[in-house]
């Protein structure tokens, strides 16, 4: 009863600051809070519009800081976000490709999508989209992930309200369960990133060794796989390379000569 008490007398405060965490990038999860402070609200410990308005709040301040950066930093916002990333396989590339094809629309369905929701406020930045367009698109995008948790806990205020006292009556043990799951998930994904990044480091070409190969005898053929929006953000091309973005692989494979070595370029 102590947590339950705890999250009465200071559910605001932690909502606002969980939530703010989560879109920073911090290891924080935001939809179950939303949907305790639903439970709350449904047998009237809580005002619905309050927690409503300081979670959309949270989710535009922290929205805004990464859009800056992305605006004033650039693509290596997006790289220093991708090796912070818990996600690193779904980090940059696949953000940019949806980026692409929906634009700000995107930003309705950010915070659902786990790897989006952190990259997509820097990326509009990066694009160049304007700070009242993407405010717009993501205060939408807040309401709306905010009002599904919200909404959910709400409904089921009832059956949340008896599983936390079942909880707290476990006592101590509930707490070590909770943070040995929470211990797990962060433990695996850690494994999975240094896996991914391992990976990566096998099939590596520095900079310096793939120029002195450009220079020599040995043909090589450079692939640039980066998105659109990223070339143009970075103004830079490889002299020689062919561009072309991973989802045309398949129908463009012919234009990538089979007597040279290949070397991938991606963001």
């Amino acid at each position: 009863m102590e947590a339950l008490d705890f999250l009465i007398r200071y559910g605001y405060a932690v909502l606002f600051v969980v939530v703010l965490g989560e879109q920073l990038g911090l290891p924080l999860v935001g939809a179950p809070v939303l949907m305790a402070a639903g439970a709350l609200a449904g047998v009237g410990r809580f005002s619905v519009t309050l927690a409503v308005g300081l979670a959309v709040a949270a989710c535009l301040v922290g929205d805004l800081v990464w859009f800056e950066l992305g605006r004033r930093r650039g693509a290596p916002i997006l790289s220093f976000l991708c090796r912070i990333s818990l996600e690193p396989d779904s980090c940059v590339r696949r953000t940019e490709d949806i980026f692409s094809r929906w634009g700000a629309r995107v930003l309705l369905v950010a915070k659902f999508i786990p790897g989006l929701n952190t990259v997509a406020p820097p990326l509009a930045g990066v694009v160049g989209m304007p700070r009242q367009c993407f405010l717009r698109w993501d205060a939408g995008g807040a309401l709306a992930w905010t009002f599904v948790y919200v909404g959910l806990g709400y409904l089921f205020s009832a059956q949340i309200e008896a599983l936390a006292l079942a909880v707290a009556g476990l006592g101590r043990g509930a707490t070590i369960l909770v943070g040995a799951a929470l211990a797990a998930y962060l433990g695996l994904k850690w494994w999975q990133r240094q896996r991914f990044i391992r990976d990566l480091r096998i099939a590596r070409i520095m900079p310096e060794e793939l120029l002195a190969r450009m220079q020599g005898d040995a043909p090589i053929m450079i692939v640039d796989l980066r998105n659109l929006d990223h070339v143009a953000s970075a103004g830079l091309r490889i002299p020689g390379s062919i561009h072309m973005d991973p989802n045309d692989l398949r129908r463009r494979h012919r234009e990538i000569p089979r007597d040279e070595e290949i070397a991938l370029y991606c963001s």
